[in-house]
């Protein structure tokens, strides 16, 4: 790869691991409880970054992880586009729901527990940048990174 290409994809692995440490600083440090699809687009950031890093320290399979990191970005993209309809009541949420809870249950630290380890809801969207939800941040910039690395790929060896 160029020396140019070498400086997007650097500049493209920082934006994924700030994103990534922004989301655990909002969970832990902030304290904004995450949703099952929230915790699920972390998935694509990581497969993203040990791509990246193949590409940048073994230089084996360039191309291919090219591919590859494209079509994670746009599984990525599909992935928040659901969260944002969610959101909005476009879908139903089913990869969210919460875990049923058991109105007959009469042991109160039982039932606080319950509530606890059932997963968030996605329609609660309990932080926001500029008036975006971080899944609607995340439809924007996966979105952006499939064209990034779609072009990467089919410019490959072009500038050889």
């Amino acid at each position: 790869m160029s020396k140019k290409e070498n400086v997007i994809l650097i500049i493209i692995l920082s934006t994924l691991s700030l994103f990534l440490i922004s989301a655990y600083i909002i969970e832990y440090g902030l304290g904004h409880r995450p949703c099952n699809l929230c915790l699920y687009q972390r998935i694509p950031y990581f497969i993203s970054i040990g791509l990246i890093l193949s590409i940048l320290l073994i230089k084996k399979y360039e191309k291919t992880n090219l591919l590859i990191l494209a079509l994670v970005s746009i599984a990525s993209a599909g992935l928040a586009f659901y969260h944002v309809g969610i959101e909005y009541g476009f879908f139903p949420e089913t990869f969210c729901e919460a875990n049923k809870i058991s109105s007959n249950n009469n042991d109160y630290k039982q039932l606080l527990k319950d509530l606890r380890d059932s997963p968030w809801s996605c329609k609660n969207v309990t932080f926001r940048i500029f008036g975006l939800s971080l899944a609607t941040i995340n439809t924007i910039f996966s979105l952006g990174l499939s064209g990034i690395f779609t072009k990467l790929f089919i410019d490959y060896g072009k500038n050889k």
